[in-house]
């Protein structure tokens, strides 16, 4: 099966030193970077893949706990892809989940964790969602708040929007630009589902300018 080694193999002799400045610089020097252009980077993680295996779920937890570990950012982004391919999660891969949003936190990390793999989590257990979300939308973590608000957002007719409503009003005041986003990028998404129902919430609700413009642009654009 796929080790960190073995994905290491792959990765190490792709570095760019000076591809890893400008990464680094992007994400405002909080990470640091081998340099390795996400095309290339799944490219290698595919051929390991090829030779070794993926390893069971079980396996699969340690090594993406292995891959958050390490310093340079393309091992997290590894892990993403690596949980991407997980159809049917295990009940117990919420505390997972939750422990990556929580780690080595930046919106290119979070996002990913909250719609692809909260949101297909929550699919498969809706009995675990007012229970947990209700946890992270209360959360003094940004992170856990920002997805709270962005776990349903592929979810289109499926979205349970008087729960997205509840969670929007429970931050609309926050002066946080990554909640304010949220908020608009969850409302502008359930927009193309229900125009009229998003409008009519954003005439009602006090929300942040930015909040506003964002839950709009769709309806605008219409």
């Amino acid at each position: 099966m796929i080790t960190i080694l073995a994905i290491q193999e792959e990765l190490v002799p792709l570095q760019n030193h000076a591809q890893a400045e400008k990464m680094e610089k992007y994400m405002r020097n909080q990470f640091s970077f081998l340099g390795i252009k996400t095309p290339e980077r799944r490219k290698a993680v595919k051929k390991a893949i090829k030779v070794h295996g993926l390893p069971d779920k079980q396996d699969l937890k340690t090594l993406l706990y292995n891959l958050w570990d390490k310093d340079e950012r393309e091992y997290q982004n590894v892990a993403l892809d690596l949980l991407d391919l997980v159809k049917e999660f295990p009940m117990d891969y919420v505390e997972l989940i939750e422990n990556l949003i929580t780690t080595k936190s930046w919106w290119d990390t979070v996002d990913g964790l909250a719609v692809h793999s909260a949101g297909t989590y929550f699919k498969q257990f809706p009995n675990k969602v007012e229970t947990v979300t209700e946890k992270w939308i209360k959360s003094p973590n940004l992170w856990l708040n920002r997805s709270a608000l962005l776990f349903q957002l592929s979810y289109k007719a499926d979205t349970d929007f008087e729960l997205l409503k509840r969670y929007i009003c429970l931050h609309s005041q926050s002066k946080e630009f990554f909640l304010q986003k949220a908020i608009g990028w969850a409302l502008r998404e359930y927009s193309k589902t229900d125009p009229a129902a998003v409008e009519m919430f954003i005439k009602q609700e006090d929300l942040a300018p930015l909040s506003k413009r964002e839950g709009l642009k769709v309806i605008n654009k219409q």
